[in-house]
């Protein structure tokens, strides 16, 4: 499955399951490690965990498997690392204190799409 695909696939469940602030940031050109970084925001630690659980669950159904997944229940950030995808889903709390948005853009280079 290409890197588009993937990152498709990954926003529709996102946007199924009711994630907040979903931010996609292109990173090629900026980092070896993955293509894309979507950021979300979950309204608590229990949903921030079950997106990342239904997302696993529509990749495996695609015939693909995680490479990584990190966070779990009553954490306020979970991270699951799909290759070209890498998928942060945090509480609001955190990812107002993190700020990956900030981190991965370049001044006047801000290569990320928002859906609210």
């Amino acid at each position: 499955m290409q890197a588009e695909q993937l990152l498709k696939l990954v926003e529709n469940e996102l946007d199924e399951r009711k994630a907040h602030q979903v931010t996609i940031l292109d990173v090629r050109g900026k980092t070896s490690i993955t293509d894309y970084m979507i950021v979300a925001t979950a309204t608590s630690t229990r949903h921030a965990k079950s997106l990342c659980d239904y997302v696993v669950e529509k990749i495996k159904e695609n015939g693909l498997q995680p490479l990584g997944l990190e966070g779990e229940l009553g954490s306020d950030w979970v991270l699951l690392d799909l290759g070209d995808v890498v998928l942060h889903v945090m509480t609001g709390q955190a990812r107002e204190f993190y700020q990956l948005e900030k981190l991965w853009s370049v001044s006047g280079d801000q290569q990320s799409r928002q859906r609210v």
